[in-house]
């Protein structure tokens, strides 16, 4: 082992003993179709008069969010709209929502939407309490330190599991970089799971977030930073998504599939909040931030590609995954290649794309050394990437 390679293994070692003095109470959940219209009701209780909710223009163009908004003025909750947020959230998006929350003196945020409006939202929330601190000085880890206002997350699609976790991702327009903010004071208060809200999806938001929430439970899973209960989720995370997430993207009105994943999502939020992540999101965050790719279909081609990559230092775990979702082998190497073989075919069968054209020549080097300024030392993956490493996955996704 190199001395840079112990340096980032002991830091993980570090880092999973200091996790386990935070607090990792999740939020309060509601469930089931239609349940959106009972937390008006709820903020009500809580003594919360007005409210900005952070959405997007595609959802208020198919008027989602109309059942939250006229069950708020029901409930004598007055509210503000923030709806000009963008695919990878920037910078100027949560100056823009934080000047808007300040002005019309509000005294509670609802994330409403996909991981967009949630990343968005958290760090709109964060600049709130600290208006000292710039988000580019949010980066990393524990660095948001104080109570959010009181702040509800309702996801439309199942995938980022952000309604439970405690990081958000940025984009700098400034240089073109993505990066993770992650803070256990980022977590929701209260999370809404109202399956009836993704019923409209179109099936390619359906299969690449759905991809992204299998990539969670997969990075979790595979890493080495597990709990038994991170484990767990995982596991039932990824049985849920081989069972529910072509169905959902074959029938987008099938609301037991759509349940079974925002479950599903869900519990893949639990597992890498706490387990971490790894390369795959690494190098995505930056092909999102270079490039605008929609983090979920970045993670959907970049997953089996890393997966590859780690090769025989995941096998066992990954054959382990492969049994709890019906794949049969003579050994662990059989399992975790089919496992992995599956992943491609499920991404060919709803026309997920194996490559990424986008990506330039001149960009690779920029591209490697930001993936691994994210991932090293943090992420406890289970084989370390060098330079060489990252570039070489990364002409492999150019195709």
């Amino acid at each position: 082992m190199s001395l840079y390679s112990a340096y980032c293994r002991t830091y993980q070692a570090v880092m999973r003993l200091a996790v386990r003095f935070l607090n990792w109470n999740g939020p309060q959940l509601l469930t089931g179709p239609g349940c959106v219209r009972e937390l008006p009701q709820r903020i009500k209780s809580q003594g919360i008069s007005k409210v900005l909710v952070v959405t997007d223009k595609v959802l208020m163009g198919l008027h989602l969010p109309e059942p939250l908004l006229q069950g708020l003025e029901a409930a004598g909750v007055s509210y503000v709209l923030y709806d000009e947020t963008k695919p990878n959230p920037s910078i100027d998006n949560i100056e823009a929502a934080r000047t808007l929350y300040l002005k019309e003196g509000c005294a509670g945020i609802i994330a409403f939407g996909g991981g967009s409006p949630m990343d968005c939202a958290k760090i709109t929330a964060a600049r709130v309490v600290l208006p000292g601190k710039t988000v580019q000085k949010m980066r990393g880890q524990l660095k948001v330190t104080k109570k959010l206002p009181p702040f509800y997350a309702i996801p439309t699609t199942a995938g980022t599991g952000s309604e439970v976790t405690i990081a958000a991702v940025v984009s700098d327009p400034a240089t073109h970089e993505k990066y993770p903010i992650n803070d256990p004071h980022l977590r929701p208060r209260c999370a809404v799971l109202d399956p009836e809200l993704t019923v409209g999806l179109p099936p390619q938001i359906t299969s690449t977030t759905g991809m992204d929430a299998l990539t969670h439970a997969v990075e979790a899973y595979i890493g080495r930073s597990n709990t038994k209960d991170t484990a767990e989720k995982a596991v039932e995370a990824t049985k849920m998504i081989f069972r529910h997430l072509e169905t959902a993207y074959a029938d987008g009105k099938n609301l037991a599939a759509r349940e079974g994943m925002l479950l599903a999502s869900h519990y893949a939020g639990i597992a890498f909040t706490r387990a971490y992540v790894g390369y795959v999101h690494a190098i995505a965050h930056n092909l999102g931030g270079l490039y605008n790719i929609p983090h979920g279909l970045a993670n959907a081609i970049i997953l089996p590609y890393v997966l590859d990559y780690y090769g025989a230092a995941a096998w066992p775990r990954l054959a382990r995954l492969a049994e709890a979702v019906g794949i049969a082998g003579d050994s662990d190497e059989a399992k975790a290649k089919a496992f992995i073989a599956e992943i491609r075919a499920m991404n060919a069968r709803m026309a997920i794309p194996d490559n990424i054209p986008q990506i330039q020549e001149q960009d690779i080097d920029t591209i490697a050394s930001r993936a691994l300024r994210e991932g090293n030392p943090l992420y406890p993956v289970p084989k370390l990437m060098n330079r060489e490493d990252c570039v070489g996955v990364i002409r492999e996704l150019m195709g």
